[in-house]
């Protein structure tokens, strides 16, 4: 029965590209929690009720385990930590804890609100994270879409740690999955109010933080993405960082539309693309890039 669920579920979410919230609940009633322990409703801030996070602790692996604080997409208009319990799970059963923050929203904010909301979420974990058993030392930012957008700006522009004390030098590396770094003019209605278009500062957008300061990056995207552009941004992000002496892990996915980024990472849809797989292997080598295997010498 359990097996029949996980194929309905894994088809309505390929059908609907992960755009409605049922499909993700669906994907979580058929996600095992045997991988992790879920410490829920934590306060990093006292602005809004959205000021939340959720630390999920893996049960298995090293101790103490490296950290990934995921920010999930939604246009910076709709979203909720509690929809995103798969990707933790997914991580927590590889070893990694992870943290999942809610953040303010438009209409009720507008840019930096969110970004500022991310940077303090990212901030208590640092501060705080050792308390559940982590790794204050291997911190990664992880995004998908508006939140790949939130994790950039946190890991490149280092106004919005510097108020906690903080700098995204305290940082492994940033995890960008179909995110957005450089969408001037914005062309899109809904997100127009956020960001105060035609006003929007040029410093908004990621690209324009890119510097040798950066931390290491693995960008990841679909080339069917039709939301946000992977070569204008996946691709320049990774020319420009890599101009600028950065390790950025980068892969265009064939075949890929933009929600399955994510999507690919529940583990009825795993066998599209090896995504998980790819940050998992980032975290594990702390953003280095893979040691060269050395030649054996030649026999005198």
């Amino acid at each position: 029965m359990r097996s029949l669920v996980v194929v309905v579920a894994a088809s309505v979410v390929v059908a609907v590209g992960l755009a409605a919230c049922s499909p993700l609940k669906t994907i979580n009633l058929v996600t095992s929690e045997s991988s992790f322990v879920r410490t829920a409703d934590i306060a990093y801030g006292d602005a809004s009720a959205r000021q939340q996070l959720d630390v999920y602790v893996p049960v298995k692996g090293a101790k103490p385990p490296p950290v990934v604080v995921f920010f999930y997409g939604g246009s910076w208009t709709g979203g909720s930590r509690k929809d995103y319990m798969y990707v933790a799970e997914a991580l927590a059963a590889r070893g990694i804890m992870t943290v999942v923050p809610d953040y303010r929203l438009s209409p009720e904010v507008v840019y930096p609100a969110f970004v500022q909301d991310s940077a303090q979420a990212v901030a208590w974990t640092l501060d705080h994270i050792a308390t559940y058993g982590g790794d204050a030392n291997r911190v990664f930012v992880m995004g998908h879409s508006a939140g790949g957008y939130n994790a950039a700006m946190v890991a490149l522009d280092d106004r919005w740690l510097k108020p906690y004390g903080k700098s995204p030098a305290a940082l492994k590396g940033w995890i960008g999955l179909a995110g957005p770094y450089d969408f001037l003019p914005i062309v899109n209605p809904d997100i127009k109010p956020a960001f105060l278009y035609p006003d929007t500062p040029k410093d908004s957008q990621p690209i324009v933080h890119a510097s040798a300061a950066s931390p290491p990056a693995l960008l990841l995207a679909g080339s069917k993405d039709d939301v946000v552009d992977p070569n204008r941004n996946t691709a320049q992000m990774t020319t420009l960082l890599r101009s600028r002496g950065v390790y950025v892990d980068e892969e265009i996915y064939e075949g890929l539309g933009h929600a399955m980024m994510v999507g690919v990472i529940a583990w009825p849809l795993r066998s599209r693309a090896p995504v998980l797989d790819r940050v998992v292997d980032f975290v594990e080598r702390d953003g280095k890039a893979p040691a060269t295997a050395q030649m054996p010498s030649p026999k005198q």
